[in-house]
């Protein structure tokens, strides 16, 4: 029985040695094994159209592929770019940034409905329009993290202007010509975008075109002038074209075609980008659409019959034809990650110092109304967005000063930066009450809060960035074997296949133990992970980087093309992607910023929140994921145990409240978390009221308790601060300068806590020049 029993060991190891020996050898691999995969998997893949390919391929994978691995190395990540702005860009914020905030009145810029003259001159003067020139084409050569603090510094200010500078230097026409441009069309263009003389726009979206940009039916057809030259005749309908209006160089995207083959290239030549005078006969501006109100130029543009020449108008010239969509796709994945979440950090920035003011000052029940728990929730939140934000904004320009562009981490931080301060301004908003909804100079959210689904919608809108960008495109740029099995399958490359397709069958092994033994160890089994204080959290997000690389591959193996088409699935995957990216982009800045123990509460808040998020994304995959087979066993058996095991509950009322106490009282982290933003100590501005009054309530807490305390003891009558000081100094509670630094406290806090109102002739009277459904918004307000 031993000798047959060991007969038949050493036969099962004679044929699994002669398995493993055909898989050892590549040749016969590829034969038998891999060429028949490769054909199988050809006939179920979809077919990747070319614009599809073009937004796929555009920019470089970063630190996502980490993430996306299963085994992201933390000590390699945090070696990468954090930047700081250098002498000549502080310079620039301190000076011409600071100077054009103190000039705006962005009361008087919604009512009137325009910025004014004089800091339009002075942009031009300063070359705001040219931030992303360089200089030896007269701009300022600025890196992405200056323009950033430009657009962050601006927006704490006034929308309406920082939404003016941000245009020019987001994708339009500079951006394109330095890229693709020719050196004529450079020379000649570049000089006069940086001074303002040419004031540009870029016509991407249409009626039937919003998100879909590439469906756009604009389009050109070539044809030879009467000079022999050859020349392109246009007709566009474009809208929700900023500066569109008030522009003297259009950019446009469009459909190109030559229908007598002239080019001798074919009819269809693809989306192509020309930069066109809005002088031309037959371009259209002029007509502006009306944003919520908010007072940027926003617009539509139509084109009927305009003729350019080809060379000089087409970007690029010859060699810039059909090129349009890769150079559009590659621009905007830059730019999605410098503006909007700029924007949103500079307006989080604001509320953080300016609603924590107002907590402090306004009093209820006897109390600022920041020490109760239910307005220390919301603020919590604002002060942990707040640095998740800034960390975000400064970590992803980091990436695009060193020429990365990474297109799934900037759709990250568009979508979380603006989906947070969407976040912050509600909880602003409740916080503030009733001064929130009074509009008028004194009010300081309700012209963030109104503009605030602008940015929601504008630059790839939201719902379609979370559920079709940050997965869809992650899922085949940052995954280590995806897209190289379906450009070899596409290409009949076996051999490229086969490297590929065996990778990632060993890529699936380690991680589904990886994950596993994560699993069960509470990520505690990644050891190689930085030291310190927040060693959990890395070990934490390791396991959860596990745990999605397995999932995604189970659900791209399940559900193959059909898988963009589940975009609540894909939605899902991308909240834990971007949480991923949030936290490790949180732990960065820590490291950064020295370790701070001030800062701990607000790191460990964001990640408490960043595996909370996480947990809920991934219940619901397991819970709606098919997988032929095995439905049940990843939603009851797998589901049931990720609700036992879960990654995070969420912050603690602990840590919140760590925050909070830190958010109410004048000092050093104070100010290192609102740095960047317009202040000021003008007691006729908002802000400077509130800051004065905020500091002076501080400087009176331990004059007030004395009063309090006397109360209490029955010393003096319980009553009113203001009315019990005489009372006070008479018992000797306090002194004569106590008494007149709570009175100077109290008639300050009056003055902070007024809102706008207006005579009814001043809120129902109209204007000759500025009209707005009907209302007047020429309002003075007292």
């Amino acid at each position: 029985l031993m000798l047959l029993t060991l007969g038949c060991s050493a036969i099962w190891f004679l044929v699994f040695c002669g398995i493993s020996l055909l898989f050892l050898i590549r040749p016969l691999r590829r034969v038998l094994f891999s060429g028949p995969i490769m054909k199988v998997m050809k006939s179920i893949l979809p077919k990747i159209s070319d614009t599809e390919r073009t937004a796929l391929e555009a920019g470089v994978v970063w630190v996502e592929s980490e993430l996306f691995s299963g085994r992201p190395n933390f000590h390699k990540i945090l070696k990468e770019s954090y930047p700081k702005l250098n002498a000549e860009e502080q310079a620039f914020i301190d000076g011409p940034v600071e100077e054009v905030c103190s000039m705006i009145d962005d009361w008087s810029i919604w009512q009137n409905r325009k910025i004014p003259d004089n800091v339009w001159n002075k942009l031009k003067e300063y070359k705001f329009f040219g931030m992303i020139i360089p200089k030896n084409y007269g701009g300022l050569g600025f890196s992405a993290l200056a323009h950033s603090a430009v657009i962050q510094k601006l927006s704490s200010k006034s929308i309406p202007a920082s939404v003016t500078v941000m245009v020019p230097n987001s994708l339009g026409p500079a951006e394109l010509l330095l890229h693709y441009g020719t050196q004529e069309q450079k020379d000649r263009l570049l000089p006069k975008l940086a001074s303002g003389e040419e004031i540009p726009c870029f016509g991407l979206t249409e009626p039937t075109a919003g998100s879909d940009a590439g469906s756009i039916l604009s389009y050109g057809d070539i044809y030879k002038s009467e000079s022999g030259e050859v020349s392109i005749r246009l007709n566009w309908n474009k809208r929700w074209i900023t500066l569109a209006s008030i522009s003297t160089t259009l950019g446009l995207a469009f459909n190109l075609r030559d229908p007598d083959n002239i080019l001798g290239r074919g009819k269809d030549l693809g989306i192509t980008c020309a930069l066109i005078p809005t002088k031309s006969p037959g371009v259209v501006v002029g007509q502006r659409h009306d944003p919520l109100g908010v007072p940027f130029y926003n617009c539509p543009t139509q084109g009927v019959n305009v003729e350019i020449p080809l060379e000089k108008c087409v970007v690029g010239g010859m060699d810039g034809i059909g090129k349009g969509w890769h150079m559009l796709m590659d621009c905007l994945g830059a730019g999605r990650g410098i503006s909007l979440p700029s924007q949103s950090a500079g307006g989080t920035k604001s509320i953080y110092r300016y609603a924590g003011a107002h907590a402090v000052i306004r009093k209820q029940f006897g109390l600022s109304i920041g020490k109760f728990e239910g307005v220390g929730e919301p603020l919590a939140r604002i002060g942990a967005y707040n640095y998740m934000l800034e960390a975000c904004r400064t970590f992803t320009c980091g990436a695009i000063d060193a020429g990365v562009k990474p297109p799934v981490v900037t759709a990250i931080a568009k979508y979380h930066c603006t989906e947070a301060f969407r976040t912050v301004i509600n909880d602003a908003m409740d916080i503030v009450g009733g001064a929130a909804i009074s509009r008028g100079p004194k009010n300081f959210l309700a012209h963030p809060y109104i503009a605030t689904p602008i940015s929601i919608t504008v630059e790839g809108a939201n719902i379609l960035t979370r559920t079709l960008m940050i997965f869809g495109q992650g899922a085949l740029r940052a995954h280590p074997f995806a897209y190289k099995e379906v450009k070899a399958a596409e290409n009949n490359d076996v051999k490229a296949f086969d490297l590929a397709f065996w990778g990632h069958i060993g890529h699936i092994t380690q991680n589904k133990f990886r994950a596993f033994l994560l699993s069960v160890t509470r990520g505690r089994l990644a050891l190689s992970v930085p030291g310190g204080p927040l060693k959990r959290c890395y070990q934490k997000l390791s396991w959860a980087s596990a745990c999605f690389a397995i999932l995604a591959d189970v659900a791209m193996g399940s559900l193959g093309g059909t898988l963009k088409f589940r975009e609540k699935i894909t939605g899902r995957f991308a909240d834990i992607l971007s949480w991923l990216y949030l936290g490790t982009a949180t732990l960065r800045r820590f490291e950064a910023d020295g370790r701070l123990k001030e800062d701990l509460p607000y790191v460990r808040f964001i990640m408490e929140m960043a595996f909370s998020e996480m947990q809920k994304a991934f219940l619901g995959i397991l819970k709606n994921l098919k997988v032929p087979g095995f439905t049940w066993f990843f939603k009851y058996v797998l589901g049931s145990w990720t609700r036992f095991n879960s990654f995070g509950e969420g912050p603690s009322d602990a840590v919140g409240g760590a925050i909070v106490k830190s958010m109410l009282q004048p000092g050093a982290l104070r100010d290192r978390h609102t740095d960047g933003i317009w202040q000021t100590e003008d007691m006729d501005e908002t802000f400077g009221r509130l800051d004065v009054t905020f500091r002076k309530c501080f400087e009176a807490a331990e004059v007030e308790k004395k009063v309090k305390k006397a109360m209490k003891k029955k010393l003096i009558p319980k009553s009113r601060i203001s009315v019990a000081l005489d009372a006070a100094v008479e018992k000797s509670v306090i002194t004569e300068a106590e008494k007149n630094l709570l009175a100077e406290v109290e008639q300050l806090r009056w003055e902070a806590i007024q809102v706008d109102d207006f005579s009814e002739e001043e809120y129902q009277g109209y204007s000759t020049n500025h009209q707005v459904s009907g209302l007047d918004m020429n309002l003075s307000g007292k």
